[in-house]
């Protein structure tokens, strides 16, 4: 009889072909096992040892633990995306020091702090998932089949083991638990919850003019001492349905908060490139935003005109896509606002400006170096209707946060298909 890994290897080359009857086959060796008493855990020690050594090698590879939970829930099902956490877990046991804190930290967060025996943890997922055999096997071939063919991406920040993965805050991150990030979230988080659309984007935008004066700060305060650090970058999710809306509406929140924007259409996510302070504040806003354009779209539906022909589908797209245009152009107008307010009163007026040209420099560079063959995509209009419901929906207030600009309507027309 074969070993454990030649069983495993033989079943998931033939997963990885197009004989559907040869991987059910190997499927069914996999369940027979080695054929020694204990031949089901050996193949589950089998198992686990490949998908820990696939996980290792994706590290140096860019991809980070929130990256391949995403990714693995995306293309397989929450079944699979949990299997590979108990594999991040263990994989975590004996991982080459040094490890950042960030990085324990998106373990926790995806609960995958501790792993059990090498022998146990296949079995131990599939009794949670209430699993028979021959699912869980499938599953998890699946699941190594994904994790070995993943493609590298850009490295955002230096993974466990390299000498950039020791300091405990990197270009990446930010002072999350400031106070003003706090009333940053309680602005957002009221945004969310009121059903005025008004009082939903007066409060939106008073949390950006707050960013923009906190990004501020933290500008000059880090002109005023000698650090090396390069621009960082996060990962948002642009899941379907309207993935291509939603990474408009990162484009749009990233714009105005002096980062860069790179949509990955197939992995399912926009990279963004910045500094620490904006990233957090792109996160923030994002995140809150994509709640609000939803509330806002759903409620648009209802007030459509009866007798509409359109389908819902495009009539949704083109409401999210004017939004976050819309939004984005408020956005904008707040950090300027906010920008001109600091610059006038900074004690020489010409610190601050030189200081956001450099480090506007510093991220498109990065931007360069990581993305080199970036192209742009042109933003189509398929419904008129929905397009004029979503400009109003993002427009409906008159936001004066220190500019007494009037805001123009979003230039679209109609593709006739």
């Amino acid at each position: 009889m074969p070993d454990a890994d030649e069983l495993v290897a033989n079943a998931l080359a033939a997963v990885r072909g197009t004989d559907v009857r040869q991987a059910e086959r190997q499927l069914d060796h996999l369940m027979v096992g080695t054929g020694a008493a204990d031949g089901s855990t050996a193949v589950d020690a089998a198992l686990l040892r490949r998908l820990v050594r696939g996980l290792g090698r994706l590290w140096p590879r860019g991809w980070q633990p929130v990256d391949v939970d995403r990714i693995t829930g995306r293309r397989l099902d929450g079944r699979a995306a949990r299997l590979v956490r108990a594999a991040m877990a263990a994989q975590r046991r004996d991982q080459a020091e040094p490890v950042p804190a960030w990085w324990d930290d998106q373990l926790r967060g995806l609960g995958a702090a501790e792993g059990g025996a090498d022998g146990s943890v296949v079995a131990g997922w599939a009794s949670r998932e209430g699993l028979d055999r021959a699912d869980a096997l499938r599953t998890a071939v699946d699941a190594l089949a994904l994790v070995e063919s993943l493609p590298p991406i850009a490295v955002l920040r230096p993974p466990p083991g390299t000498n950039g993965a020791a300091p405990t805050r990197t270009a990446g991150t930010a002072r999350s638990g400031s106070p003003m990030l706090d009333r940053v979230r309680a602005l957002l988080a009221k945004a969310e919850s009121t059903t005025f659309p008004a009082e939903a984007e007066a409060l939106t935008a008073k949390a950006q003019e707050l960013i923009a004066r906190h990004s501020i700060d933290e500008a000059l305060l880090a002109a005023g001492t000698e650090r090396g650090d390069l621009p960082g970058g996060v990962r948002l999710s642009t899941d379907t349905p309207y993935a291509g809306a939603k990474a408009l509406l990162v484009q749009e929140v990233a714009a105005a908060n002096r980062c860069e924007a790179v949509w990955s259409d197939d992995l399912g996510f926009a990279t963004v490139l910045g500094w620490p302070a904006d990233l957090v504040a792109v996160e923030l806003l994002y995140t809150s935003l994509l709640v609000q354009a939803t509330a806002a779209m759903l409620r648009g539906r209802v007030e459509r005109r009866s007798g509409s022909g359109r389908r819902t589908k495009v009539w949704d797209e083109s409401f999210l896509n004017a939004f976050a245009l819309r939004i984005g152009e408020r956005l904008r107008t707040a950090t300027e606002a906010a920008t001109t307010a600091a610059d006038q009163a900074a004690a020489g007026t010409e610190r601050l400006l030189p200081v956001l040209a450099a480090r506007g420099e510093a991220v498109r560079e990065r931007l360069d170096t990581l993305f080199p063959g970036v192209t742009r995509h042109r933003l189509s209009v398929r419904d008129a209707e929905g397009w004029s419901s979503g400009t109003s929906a993002a427009d409906r207030a008159s936001l004066d946060v220190g500019g007494a600009r009037k805001p123009r309507q979003v230039p679209g027309r109609p593709d006739p298909r």
